[in-house]
């Protein structure tokens, strides 16, 4: 042991020899308070003697404040969303606008999200090397009052899948259509109608059910379920059920279909309205407007400014 504390006191500071050296780690050659032995469980002595304490403590901080920086939108819907010229959610879906950044989806219903881990299974593909080895994670996210979404992502960190998996399960995210059994007495509290989707060989109906039934299903139907804010379900599937992949997506392509199917109710005149791109062009205009330089007189590209004063320029070719 004192061997050992030697060795490693030479390396870190230049301290005396033998059992000496176990302090020079920490302070260069300053003799230990108990004769040589570099410390026990819980004494603190070891931190700075590897040389890398510090370092890892200053690479978690630098991680959490990458973490908390500012959005900047890319996309237009993305800044019309942040400049607050967008209410809710139900606005994007009205125009069918494609949503292509998960932080849209934080920004409305950032708090109430809640995310669960489906299943992480291994995948393998077979090369010249042999076989490589991947993960599969499915993740279901919603707020339990009409939102739900399902997200698949393949890679070959266990985490970095699952990181994958929540940003596109947020930008997979629809509106759940909630109806009643019979008479319209309280909130809606199941399904509208009874819908279908499919997977692969499986099949999910989804029947409504009388108030206080519960979701009458497999597990991982409940859970999408219980994330989209149904109460009471009746449900039956056919096919592979224990692929649970196809399981969920069939789950979820029927939860998607309840807004698809045009019950009496909605057969309203439909009202044309402009789309948020139409109604707030000024505004888009205004921010995207670049400056342009005199000797080409080509506008300046804000979007591929390396960030060091580099100008990008457009040229035509004729």
């Amino acid at each position: 042991m004192a061997d050992d504390a030697g060795a490693a006191g030479g390396a870190g500071g230049g301290g005396g020899a033998g059992g000496g050296g176990g302090g020079g780690g920490g302070g260069g050659g300053a003799a230990p308070a108990r004769g040589g032995f570099r410390g026990g469980f819980g004494s603190g002595g070891r931190g700075r003697g590897r040389g890398r304490g510090r370092g890892r403590g200053r690479g978690r901080g630098a991680r959490g404040k990458a973490e908390d920086k500012e959005w900047i939108p890319v996309t237009k819907l993305g800044r019309l969303v942040k400049d607050m010229k967008i209410k809710s959610l139900e606005e994007i879906y009205l125009f069918s606008l494609p949503i292509k950044e998960s932080e849209i989806i934080d920004f409305f219903l950032g708090s109430s999200l809640k995310d669960e881990v489906l299943k992480i299974m291994p995948v393998q593909k077979q090369t010249r090397a042999g076989q490589r080895t991947r993960f599969k994670a499915f993740v279901a996210i919603g707020d339990y009052n009409g939102h739900v979404g399902l997200g698949v992502k393949c890679s070959k960190e266990v985490a970095t899948a699952i990181r994958g998996a929540i940003i596109l399960a947020k930008l997979s995210i629809v509106p759940v259509r909630r109806g009643y059994w019979g008479n319209k007495i309280g909130k809606p509290h199941t399904v509208p109608c009874k819908v279908t989707g499919r997977c692969g060989s499986v099949l999910v109906r989804l029947i409504p059910a009388p108030r206080g039934t519960g979701i009458v299903s497999a597990p991982v139907p409940k859970k999408l379920l219980m994330m989209a804010g149904i109460d009471d379900c009746y449900t039956s599937a056919r096919g592979c059920t224990a692929t649970l992949g196809n399981f969920a997506k069939a789950t979820f392509d029927a939860i998607s279909k309840t807004y698809s199917y045009l019950t009496p109710d909605l057969w309203k005149e439909t009202v044309f309205t402009k789309s948020p791109y139409q109604e707030f062009t000024d505004h888009l205009a205004k921010q995207n407007k670049g400056t342009s330089d005199d000797k080409f007189g080509v506008p300046w590209c804000p979007l591929h400014d390396g960030g060091q004063g580099e100008l990008c320029y457009w040229r035509q070719l004729s």
